[in-house]
């Protein structure tokens, strides 16, 4: 039975982008998922997956959990799990930054570091889900949720769904969703096929993702995009796919701030580049309803330091100017 802190996931607000996309015949309205305790859409999954262990016996009071994550998901995980007293091992590579690893020691979890990506693909993924499996075997009580392939965490965003439908009352022409594990995107789907809605799913991924046939390719903004397909993944959920690089992330998340008072991570601007980007096949007076994962604040070193975009982008002022209503999607140039 969920109780306490727990209580406040899910039912995040949904508020009406009325001046970043004034310009189109369109109406965009965003699912603050920032709004979740633990600032993200992965707390929906961390705890949905939790309490499916407990219900299943896979967990009890000695359990000790352990997840491959280097953001929201372990964050989210490190907040559920201290809630119910389990013991937490996350285990993270260097591309972690230390702000999530300070978050999930505050929450009492223990991170382990992967220094060296997997020697076969040059990834650090294969290598934390291998490190994973040896710490299974160190700790027979142990219990993997396993974010990538675990269908607790799509089932834990029907809920998602659900609700954009109904603050929507059942108008939703367009959902803009950002992909990952394909938690999101899969749970949205899988709602929306259930429920016989006429919704068009349109995934956003990241340019140098394989997710969507896509050729793999380093990437900076971390929160979508995959360099191994998922397993969660199938034909068939999104309805139409928009990629989106670095720089459109950077991009989508100052426009967001300066134009809606909106802080939000780099998943969230690839969206909104995103959408931007694919309005010529949104038919006027379109209903849209945009995904956006989690806050900014953790972003505040990255994406909304002007030295740092600077030295990885150059000038984008060529792309967007704040006293501008006028736009240029970065990637389109």
């Amino acid at each position: 039975m969920r109780e306490g802190i727990l209580l406040t996931i899910g039912n995040t607000p949904m508020v009406e982008l009325t001046r970043v996309f004034s310009h189109l015949p369109v109406r965009v309205f965003a699912k603050l998922e920032q709004f979740n305790p633990g600032g993200s859409a992965k707390d929906r999954p961390a705890l949905h997956m939790i309490e499916r262990g407990f219900a299943n016996g896979v967990i009890g009071p000695l359990t000790v959990v352990i997840e491959s994550s280097s953001g929201n998901l372990g964050i989210g995980l490190a907040q559920v799990c201290s809630y119910y007293r389990l013991r937490l091992i996350v285990v993270v590579d260097p591309k972690t930054t230390e702000q999530n690893i300070n978050l999930l020691k505050a929450f009492n979890a223990e991170v382990e570091m992967v220094s060296e990506p997997d020697h076969a693909t040059g990834e650090f993924l294969p290598a934390r889900i291998q490190r994973v499996q040896e710490l299974l075997k160190l700790y027979p009580d142990s219990y993997w949720p396993n974010q990538y392939a675990n269908e607790y965490n799509s089932g834990a965003h029907q809920q998602t769904m659900r609700e954009i439908s109904m603050a929507l009352n059942g108008k939703v022409d367009y959902l803009f969703c950002a992909t990952s594990t394909c938690g999101t995107l899969r749970g949205c789907a899988e709602y929306k096929r259930e429920h016989g809605l006429k919704t068009k799913i349109v995934a956003v991924d990241a340019v140098g993702s394989v997710i969507f046939g896509g050729e793999k390719a380093k990437r900076l903004i971390p929160g979508h995009g995959a360099a191994l397909v998922p397993a969660l993944y199938q034909t068939g959920l999104a309805d139409d796919c928009v990629h989106v690089t670095d720089v459109d992330c950077v991009v989508g998340c100052q426009r967001l701030v300066h134009e809606e008072a909106v802080l939000a991570g780099g998943s969230s601007g690839a969206i909104i580049s995103a959408i931007e980007k694919y309005s010529s096949k949104l038919p006027p007076d379109s209903v849209c309803a945009a995904i956006l994962p989690d806050r900014g604040e953790r972003y505040l070193n990255t994406i909304f330091n002007p030295q740092w975009i600077k030295q990885h982008f150059g000038d984008i002022d060529h792309f967007w100017k704040p006293t501008s209503e006028a736009y240029t999607c970065a990637s389109a140039t």
